[in-house]
């Protein structure tokens, strides 16, 4: 019955394109009935629009309307599969796409087999990589193509239209938005697209057009050309930071001195009120509030306004002042924290909980910056052969160019390799990205799903790692813990272990002494190692006088001379050093030293020190100490030689009695 339908279509002079379709329609697992209505539905639309291509060009709400009343969305749906129309967007996301996108699909098992093939490797869900065979066959029936033919230009003409679209709605964009996100991405694997995708972020601002936010032409036209002049040396980011300082200035001589137009205008008087003004001005620009900027900001101006004046003066400029206006006494004094490093214990427990993660990448992420000392953004730009072994001195990573322009090499030990490791394992094969620095392809080591990964996730898995850890701060508050920080532990760590400043210098990255020396003043072991000398002197020179019971704490000489004690006899009094203490490393230090002088005038003072060292030295001898007995026949040999001296001076006025030694 439904064969000899198609031959009454022929017959009847029915449009090609009915007839083809009452043939595809015979073709179905349906029944009869089933295929009469199609047929039928299919013929009340032509009917009414003989031309399908101008019914597409009619407002969506129009044809939406027309489906309803005449069911031909099965029709429709067999046109744009067999590429007989090539339905737009709007449409595309008005209507239920009913059977449409799986008829895609069988007819494109080879292109749907190698998404599927991507997406395993990118871990993606079973439910978002059947949305993406969907969001698919929707791209290529719009653009008219295959998988081979969706192209970069593609996807950004795909993602103009769909703001463009009236009948989507925001979660209708949002979703489409993100499905068009990862087939791009999945193209980029695949090779069919030559760049990944990007963002939807708003093109950074040329220096030109940022500058136009300095009111006055003149200075505008001169600090574009500064601007460019030194962005021959300096970083892109550097010159931005100058450019937003030359702004401040603008901005302020417009409030304050509007008939400043010209920079050879300006008077020490008027930087004297800019000064005041930027200590307290606001935030300007993306991070514009109400609150005062910080005194860093405020410094960075004022630094980079006398950079553009000394620069003009020395290159001999028209525009330049008449004279200096900033000095280095302008530029605010910042305040130097210490680097705060983790305490021993908040660090064993912190690491602890970060291996129990679930995320990898903030589990070993985290595990290396702790065991490298690197920067954030440092960890972030490893590329995948960034370890080198050496035979002797064990694995180091290569740290590439970053927030300083210089690379370096960082030895790591077993858990840190141990985590490199497990993270190469974990990330499988990625294809090569574009390198911002210098465009060339650069393996990255932390990518994800064609992806690099950002800090948000390791930033989120030290708040986990705290939460589990049970670290609290100051008042029972979570401790905050910033992933720099595990860069000041590990270089606070490494200087309480001994390492040297010029090595903890090489290590960390450092282009000057001064950056490595804040570690040094947290707790250098020389400075430890010097205290605890100090402090040993102190001790030793302090006198612990122990009064028996019953006795007053300082004895007579009779007997201190009786004592059970190492005496020594100085001109100015005595010593009651216990046994205990042993004996002392100072004693008599003054009499043995080459630099002692004395007068005929301390004479008795030396014949009563010699009388009591040779009574101490008898008194050694006859209780075995024989060191002490050897320390005092040396004394008795300084003071005899010194009391020699004395008499060769003054022979007349000084008879000299060495009788004392024969005693």
């Amino acid at each position: 019955m439904s064969a000899r339908a198609v031959v009454a279509l022929r017959r009847g002079g029915a449009p090609d394109l009915l007839v083809a379709y009452a043939e595809a329609v015979e073709r179905l697992p349906i029944g009869p009935d089933a295929r009469r209505i199609r047929r039928a539905a299919a013929a009340r639309l032509l009917a009414r629009h003989p031309d399908p291509e101008a019914w597409l060009a009619r407002p969506t709400p129009a044809r939406l309307a027309d489906l309803r009343r005449s069911g031909a969305w099965p029709f429709l749906s067999w046109c744009f599969a067999e590429d007989h129309l090539r339905p737009d967007l709007d449409l595309l996301l008005a209507k239920t796409p009913g059977d449409l996108y799986a008829t895609w699909a069988q007819r494109h098992r080879g292109d749907v087999a190698r998404l599927e093939d991507v997406a395993g490797r990118f871990g993606w869900a079973a439910t978002w990589t059947r949305d993406l065979v969907a969001g698919l066959a929707l791209l290529c029936l719009w653009v008219g193509t295959d998988l081979e033919g969706l192209t970069g230009a593609a996807f950004e003409l795909f993602a103009a239209e769909l703001d463009a679209c009236p009948s989507a709605g925001r979660d209708a964009r949002a979703h489409n938005g993100a499905r068009a996100f990862s087939l791009h991405q999945a193209c980029y694997e695949l090779r069919v697209c030559d760049c990944p995708p990007r963002k939807n972020t708003r093109r950074a601002a040329t220096l030109a057009e940022a500058l136009h936010a300095i009111p006055q032409p003149e200075i505008r036209s001169v600090a574009l050309r500064y601007l460019e002049i030194v962005g021959t040396t300096l970083r892109p980011a550097t010159v931005a930071l100058r450019a937003d300082s030359l702004i401040v200035l603008g901005e302020y001589l417009a409030a304050h001195h509007p008939t400043v137009r010209r920079l050879e205008q300006l008077e020490r008087s008027h930087l004297e009120g800019f000064l005041a003004w930027n200590h307290g001005r606001p935030w300007r620009g993306r991070v514009a509030r109400d609150t005062p900027v910080s005194l860093s900001a405020s410094k960075r101006t004022v630094v980079d306004l006398r950079a553009l004046f000394e620069d003009l003066a020395v290159w001999g400029w028209a525009e330049r002042p008449a004279r200096p206006l900033l000095f280095a006494s302008d530029v605010p004094r910042l305040d130097r924290p210490l680097p705060r490093a983790l305490a021993p214990d908040a660090d064993r427990d912190l690491m602890a909980a970060v291996a129990g993660l679930h995320d990898p990448f903030a589990r070993f992420g985290l595990v290396i910056l702790r065991g490298t000392g690197l920067r954030l953004g440092e960890l972030l730009d490893l590329e995948l052969d960034c370890l080198w072994d050496t035979t002797t001195h064990g694995t180091w990573v290569r740290v590439p160019l970053g927030k300083l322009g210089t690379e370096r090499t960082v030895p790591l030990d077993a858990a840190t390799l141990a985590a490199f490791d497990a993270w190469m394992a974990h990330r499988g094969r990625q294809r090569p990205l574009a390198h911002p620095r210098d465009g060339r392809p650069a393996e990255f080591l932390f990518m994800e799903r064609g992806r690099r990964l950002s800090a948000y996730r390791l930033r989120r898995g030290l708040i986990d790692a705290v939460a589990a850890g049970r670290l609290r701060g100051r008042g029972g508050a979570p401790l905050r813990v910033t992933p720099h920080q595990l860069r000041h532990t590990y270089a606070t760590r490494l200087v309480n272990a001994g390492m040297s400043l010029q090595a903890l210098m090489a290590v960390l990255g450092h282009v000057s002494a001064e950056m490595t020396l804040r570690y040094a003043s947290i707790a250098s072991p020389t400075v430890r190692a010097a205290y605890e000398t100090a402090m040993g002197k102190v001790r030793a020179r302090r006198t612990l006088i122990v009064a028996p019971a019953g006795r007053p704490p300082i004895p007579d000489r009779v007997e201190w001379l009786r004592s059970e004690m190492l005496k020594t006899r100085v001109a100015h009094g005595y010593c009651a050093r216990e046994l205990v203490a042993e004996a002392c490393p100072y004693a008599n230090i003054c009499e043995q030293c080459e630099d002692f002088i004395t007068m005929p005038e301390f004479v008795p003072a030396l014949r009563a020190q010699l009388a009591d060292v040779v009574a101490l030295r008898d008194d050694a001898d006859a209780r075995g100490w024989t060191s002490e007995a050897a320390r005092h026949e040396r004394v008795i040999a300084s003071i005899e030689g010194h009391l020699r001296r004395l008499k060769e001076v003054a022979p007349d006025d000084l008879p000299v009695d060495m009788s004392p030694r024969a005693g």
